[in-house]
């Protein structure tokens, strides 16, 4: 049976999400689970969560814990990808230094300022974990859940050489929505759905062949409806399709909600959202913790995330389709090749298959567009070592460059890459290298 090894398990909410969901098929149900983070308390956490699911499902699972990466790597079958680099703390600097010089966020995971510090973070450390999956376990599959998904999967893509998938649960989370939003059962809803991580547009929306898409544009007169989903039902009034992610996500993707605050108010736009996230997610952590010292059972339920269903179609053979993050070749043929794609794929025995979609509607692929210069500058300046991308990537970007003038976005990104010193690349090249001393 396979061995999945969880980098990042002390995220042991999330990591519970996902083991639970293997050990829920009884054909994985004696799966070596191998943990490892690099916080002992949450390692010790994790382990003990694991091993009680265990229990649970009949204790024919092995966990293993360790705090030595390359050891819990070896001889994987599959590596799910859970870590945030800098934790809760990195997350306050990249709201709280933007917010001095007027930006104001909502997620700040995936693309604006926030989105590129995360990955400037992130990516260094995948990449080295990358290179050792090409020693230990190079067969294995990466499973990865950690954002900024575009930005991570495309520098591993750049980078290394392994078989690697970006999961999200934008898709499923989004069909239920719309289903909501139609008064229709989801599972009767037929969808093709393409573009870029939480930016990918519901082609196709159909109820037993009828186009659903008139009935959507109706309900989004019911101000209650609205409601619910302000900027993605208003970008949908402007490009006729649906997006997937919140409606928060969506608004700092864009340079037209986030810059105004009688626009913020407009359309309901919780700032700072990801911090508050953040501080619930460490109570959540500590209630689980406290939870498993009293020797309490876990509630088990099916989630949407796609890491198990996968896994399960591997192992068996069972045809699935997902929707994953992978490089673009030649999947959608109007957005770069060198840009990371989120499209259905075949899974079975023989692994995740991207599938060929064709040419988005135009308007898509262009806003798709601004998105992915940002997530490109950023993977250059991480595999490069040019600082003068990082600057680049910032000014480019949607929200950023709808609030700042450049002096404005230089101060900003210079005092964002002294405070993360300690957390990026080494930054050797570029005009602006000289700017910070403190990370050359």
């Amino acid at each position: 049976m396979p061995k999945i090894t969880i980098i990042g398990a002390g995220s042991v909410v999330f990591a519970k999400r996902l083991i639970s969901d293997i050990l829920s098929y009884p054909e994985l149900s004696n799966s070596t689970f191998s943990l490892t983070d690099i916080h002992p308390v949450r390692l010790q956490t994790a382990e003990k969560m694991a091993k009680k699911l265990g229990e649970q499902f009949g204790n024919q699972a092995r966990v293993e814990a360790t705090l030595d990466r390359r050891a819990a790597l070896t001889g994987a079958d599959y590596v799910l990808n859970l870590i945030q680099v800098g934790m809760h703390e990195a997350t306050l600097k990249d709201f709280e230094i933007p917010k001095k010089y007027g930006v104001k966020q909502t997620i700040a995971d995936t693309l604006g300022i926030g989105g590129v510090f995360r990955a400037l973070r992130t990516a260094p450390v995948m990449l080295d974990f990358c290179r050792e999956m090409e020693e230990v376990c190079p067969d294995a599959l990466l499973l990865n859940y950690t954002n900024p998904m575009a930005m991570l999967m495309l520098a591993v893509a750049k980078a290394r050489s392994v078989k690697a998938v970006g999961l999200c649960h934008s898709v499923q989370n989004t069909a239920d929505d719309l289903a909501s939003y139609l008064n229709i059962p989801v599972e009767e809803l037929d969808y093709k759905v393409a573009g870029i991580n939480h930016m990918a547009w519901f082609l196709e929306l159909k109820w037993k062949g009828e186009d659903l898409y008139p009935k959507l544009f109706q309900a989004m007169e019911n101000e209650e409806i609205f409601a619910k989903d302000k900027v993605r039902f208003e970008m949908m009034r402007r490009l006729n399709y649906f997006v997937t992610e919140s409606s928060e996500h969506m608004s700092e993707y864009t340079p037209y909600f986030n810059k105004r605050d009688d626009l913020i108010q407009r359309f309901d736009i919780p700032i700072d959202e990801y911090i508050r996230r953040s501080e619930r997610n460490l109570q959540r952590f500590e209630e689980t913790r406290r939870k498993i010292e009293n020797g309490e059972s876990f509630e088990t339920e099916k989630s949407h995330e796609y890491g198990a269903p996968i896994i399960h179609s591997i192992e068996t053979g069972t045809d699935r389709v997902i929707w994953g993050n992978v490089l673009n070749t030649n999947l959608i043929t109007n957005l770069p090749q060198n840009a990371c794609v989120e499209v259905p794929c075949l899974v079975n025995k023989g692994g995740v298959q991207p599938c060929h979609v064709g040419d988005l509607p135009p308007q898509l692929a262009a806003i798709n567009m601004t998105n992915i210069n940002v997530q490109q500058l950023t993977v250059e300046a991480v595999l490069t070592g040019n600082v003068d991308y990082v600057y680049q990537a910032a000014m480019l970007d949607p929200h950023t460059s709808s609030v700042l003038s450049l002096d404005e976005i230089w101060d900003m990104t210079k005092e964002l890459l002294d405070a993360h010193a300690d957390l990026l690349p080494q930054f050797t090249k570029g005009r602006n290298v000289v700017l910070n001393p403190s990370v050359s």
